[in-house]
């Protein structure tokens, strides 16, 4: 699996005339000319259009401006509006829109000096754990085609891991800028709901939890990504200010370890040694942990909370699909047809548990700073199934793999994947990093010394 450039570096060089935007963006190009036919990351390349703001970075830099991300190209996940471009949501229902407009955080993005090089693969409406949808097809795992990075930010995390751009804007509404970076080793960050402003875009099936998400190779640069992108805007009613950086050493930090998030759920054994693992050499390098679990409400599940999925499925297509059941990826109908029988107090009923999720975990931070577990019970499986067969030796349904994120969502906390080691056939694990709402500096500033600390051990274990 190829390393990218780092986006700090790529971004100082050119701040400092050591390269420039062009020839970085040109180089980009050739990475994705040259990789992304076997990883199907990009659906969409814009190599004019890139250029031409490639172009127009040089001359702001010429300018004089300070451009935190000059010439830093970038792939946006082909549910995010980019003005002018063909964004399709993977949808037939889309295949031929063209965005009026930029998505504030592709705004926002642009007036850092980034390059927007195109589209990146995503399920159906970003609705599903796997990347696959009828336009595209399927993206692969960059370390094993035969296998899936998940979803359904599965296009931006393989063009990061794959080596073909630096940074890529993902969603998450339950987990898919975290898991997909955690089954390819790379950071995928989940800001608090707000944090980075969200629209004019599509209108979201899971409504109220939806976030821009950066996706890095390592945690310096989704916290730059991070940085240029967060911060109200009046276009968001939503969107708000996270609290400031703290100043203060990850050893004065209480740290709470759930190895399964207070759920009752299955895990494979290689993942849990590896989160173990990384917990084990956090606590050696000085950070305070204690043993907690989230006390989450009675019966509490993401399947309890997913007819808010199917409804707003239903409730924004349903009458395409009684006209054609055949347009949708059929998982995809599967969804809209349970919206469509759902009645309003179930509808309503998991909006009230959502609400009761997001005062459980509140009340799991009195007196912790932070909560780390694992991403995901499992390591990628193969790409034509929807979930892995099974987990800690057990058959499971399709969507047991997602279990650990979406909880984070309706609670709107900020929630990293930090690549923690390895499980079977070297397949990467990764580490969740939870904070309370609006403390998104924090679990940035620790996933550093996380990293860091990690990437010490690793070495320190072969000399």
């Amino acid at each position: 699996m190829t390393t990218p450039l780092r986006a700090v570096t790529l971004a100082g060089a050119v701040r400092g005339g050591r390269s420039s935007a062009r020839a970085e963006t040109e180089a980009a190009l050739a990475r994705i000319a040259d990789g992304n036919p076997a990883l199907n990351a990009f659906v969409a390349v814009h190599s004019d259009e890139a250029l031409a703001d490639a172009d127009t970075v040089d001359r702001r830099i010429a300018a004089g401006e300070h451009l935190p991300l000059a010439g830093v190209p970038v792939a946006v996940k082909d549910t995010i509006w980019v003005a002018g471009r063909r964004v399709t949501q993977g949808s037939r229902l889309f295949a031929d829109f063209r965005a009026p407009a930029d998505a504030i955080a592709v705004e926002r993005l642009r007036r850092a000096g980034a390059v927007v090089l195109g589209m990146a693969n995503t399920s159906e409406f970003a609705c599903k754990g796997v990347t696959t949808n009828p336009l595209f097809g399927p993206t692969r795992h960059p370390m094993d085609p035969a296998l899936t990075p998940g979803g359904s930010s599965g296009g931006p995390a393989a063009a990061v891991a794959g080596g073909l751009v630096p940074l890529a804007l993902g969603t998450d509404a339950g987990g898919s800028s975290r898991r997909p970076p955690a089954h390819v080793g790379v950071v995928g960050f989940k800001p608090s709901f707000g944090a980075i402003p969200y629209g004019p875009g599509f209108a979201e099936p899971f409504t109220g939890i939806a976030v821009m998400a950066p996706i890095a190779a390592d945690v310096a640069d989704a916290a730059l990504m991070f940085e240029a992108l967060a911060g109200p805007h009046p276009r968001d009613p939503d969107s708000a200010a996270v609290a400031p950086a703290e100043d203060r050493p990850a050893a004065s930090l209480t740290v709470a370890h759930s190895p399964r998030f207070g759920l009752d759920a299955l895990m494979d054994d290689d993942v849990r040694e590896a989160v173990d693992s990384g917990v084990e050499a956090l606590a050696r390098a000085g950070v305070r942990i204690v043993r907690r679990d989230p006390v989450w409400p009675a019966g509490v599940t993401e399947t309890a909370l997913m007819p808010l999925q199917h409804a707003g499925l239903a409730a924004l297509y349903g009458d395409a699909f009684r006209r054609d059941p055949g347009l949708f990826d059929p998982d995809i109908a599967a969804q809209i047809e349970r919206g469509l029988s759902l009645s309003g107090a179930e509808v309503a009923a998991a909006q009230l548990l959502g609400a009761e999720v997001a005062r459980a975990l509140a009340a799991a931070f009195d007196g912790i700073d932070l909560i780390i577990g694992p991403t995901t019970p499992c390591v990628a499986w193969p790409l034509d199934r929807l979930g892995p067969e099974t987990i800690g030796g057990q058959p499971v349904p399709p969507r047991a793999h997602a279990v650990f994120t979406p909880l984070f969502n309706h609670a709107k906390a900020p929630a990293l994947s930090l690549p923690c080691g390895t499980g079977r056939d070297r397949l990467p694990v990764g580490l969740q990093i939870v904070a309370p709402r609006g403390m998104d500096r924090r679990v940035l500033r620790f996933a550093a010394f996380a990293e860091e600390t990690l990437a010490a051990g690793r070495q320190g274990s072969h000399p």
